[in-house]
């Protein structure tokens, strides 16, 4: 547990599960936007990787009020180097992992009171998880009544990643400093450690979900390659569900559960979420919607330098990850580029988070000779960006409320993105009074090159049509997405929280 700055006490403990500060954009911007803007608070990070060797450096500088941040990595190489023999284990450590298990498969009923407090996990501990005999048992005696047809290793490791970071975090819970609010900018693995901190200190567990955490990993998990397509036994239909798959959905489910059972308030960024977290299993009345915010300001500069031309540049600004769906937009500049010579289609993002799929993508550039009119860009400064560009695009097949598409707005930018998370909302509107400030682009299903295409080359062709949407977003951003109506909302939420802890 590297912990690079310390502290006794923190107003505000984060849970950043894969994001702030090693990896920029997206719910990282958030997260720095919300320490930057609440300086009066003092701030803490747990933050929660999968290996450390993808964490290696800071990609922000840590600001003055964040006095706080320590790392958990949850599937780093388990050594049994010091473990040559097996243990005994405590005697009813069987039955009890198998409780665990059973509510991660089942997530029906709420977890029990024993398995939420933080003792539990002491007396049971990691080290007999990993290497009792009584462990063991509980494995092999699960796979021989659910999935002997699936390789025993392949369930063996299943179940070790699964119950594993269980330990882990409950481990990081044991330690944290001592704070007034607990947040989590996700459910999932931070939200399963929000929950754990708010059962075993009392603390205020604030929730807020930019994406919906459980049903990204579905997406993530249904498409896949690193989980070998088994069935429970080679008898049943080609249609039966994967076994291995839905032991990681279930597992999903059931934390996701744990962590809404004990967070207050459950925020969305947009009512689309909100629905879909009630449809999860959300109390309605913990619930509520904080959308994102920007300093509009800081982008106005690019609006007045831009002049009359409009860029045949596209940008698609954000990870290069098969959920953003880069290849759709790759395909679509192909189409395009049949009515528009001079278009060109910028990725601008990080490449490192799936390589396997970044190559892909360059052989798709390659294969539809593409090479110059396809640009890798990386990680850049948004201003920089946005100077450049005529237009922004996300092809992804899901997503939250998009930062990227606010800052747009901000530098007059008009957006074309898919039919997925509150990209309707910013693009068309979110009710009357936002209907009528009209289009600042155009929205498209998923997975379809083709419309995209076709929505690229009638902005782009049609200066009136750009004209006005470029007016409708810089219209919509500065009327109901500020960056200080999100400050105020939180400085509210954090403030009462930690009064309400003083009496």
């Amino acid at each position: 547990m590297p912990v690079i700055k310390k502290a006794e006490y923190v107003d505000v403990l984060l849970l950043c599960e894969g994001t702030f500060p090693y990896i920029k954009g997206g719910v990282s911007s958030w997260i720095y936007q919300l320490i930057k803007g609440l300086s009066e608070f003092s701030f803490g990070i747990i933050f929660l990787g999968g290996n450390s060797d993808d964490y290696k450096e800071l990609a922000y500088d840590l600001p003055h009020n964040l006095i706080h941040l320590e790392t958990h990595f949850l599937f780093e190489k388990i050594s049994s180097k010091n473990q040559r023999k097996p243990i005994k284990g405590e005697k009813d450590l069987e039955q009890k992992m198998r409780n665990l298990h059973y509510w991660f498969r089942t997530h029906g009923d709420n977890l029990s009171e024993e398995l939420k407090k933080l003792d539990f996990y002491k007396r049971i501990d990691h080290k007999q998880f990993l290497h009792s005999k009584k462990s063991f048992s509980f494995i092999t005696s699960e796979y021989q009544k659910n999935c002997p047809d699936v390789p025993f290793i392949e369930y063996f490791w299943t179940v070790r990643n699964i119950h594993s970071p269980i330990w882990i975090i409950a481990n990081a819970a044991m330690s944290v400093p001592k704070f007034s609010i607990v947040h989590s900018p996700s459910t999932g693995y931070a939200g399963l450690l929000g929950a754990f901190l708010k059962n075993n200190y009392g603390k205020k567990f604030i929730l807020t979900e930019h994406g919906i955490y459980l049903m990204e990993r579905k997406i993530d998990i249904a498409l896949s390659s690193w989980i070998e397509e088994y069935r429970i036994n080679l008898m049943k239909s080609s249609g039966e569900k994967n076994y291995i798959k839905e032991l990681w959905i279930r597992l999903f489910n059931g934390i996701n559960k744990f962590a809404y059972e004990s967070a207050d308030p459950i925020i969305s960024l947009y009512s689309g979420a909100r629905k879909i977290q009630l449809e999860y299993g959300a109390n309605i009345n913990k619930t509520m919607i904080i959308p994102n915010g920007i300093n509009t300001e800081k982008f106005s500069k690019i609006t007045k330098l831009r002049g009359d031309k409009i860029s045949n540049i596209v940008a698609l600004i954000g990870r290069v990850v098969s959920i953003k769906d880069i290849k759709t937009f790759i395909t679509a500049i192909k189409i395009a580029s049949e009515k528009i010579k001079d278009i060109e289609g910028w990725v601008v993002g990080p490449t490192e988070e799936d390589k396997e799929y970044y190559y892909e993508c360059l052989e798709l550039v390659k294969t539809l000779n593409l090479e110059n009119k396809i640009k890798f860009k990386g990680f850049q400064k948004m201003e920089e960006i946005l100077a450049q560009i005529g237009l922004l695009t996300l092809t992804s097949v899901s997503e939250g409320m998009p930062l990227v598409i606010l800052e747009g707005f901000a530098a007059g930018i008009p957006a074309v993105a898919t039919n997925v998370g509150a990209c309707p909302e910013l693009i068309y509107g979110k009710d009357e009074e936002d209907f009528k400030i009209g289009k600042a682009g155009e929205i498209i299903p998923t997975a379809n090159p083709s419309s995209a295409a076709q929505a690229y080359v009638r902005i782009l062709s049609d200066k009136a049509v750009w004209n006005q949407y470029s007016q409708n977003a810089l219209k919509r951003v500065k009327t109901f997405y500020e960056e200080k109506n999100l400050l105020n909302k939180y400085r509210e939420l954090y403030s009462s929280a930690i009064q309400e802890g003083k009496s």
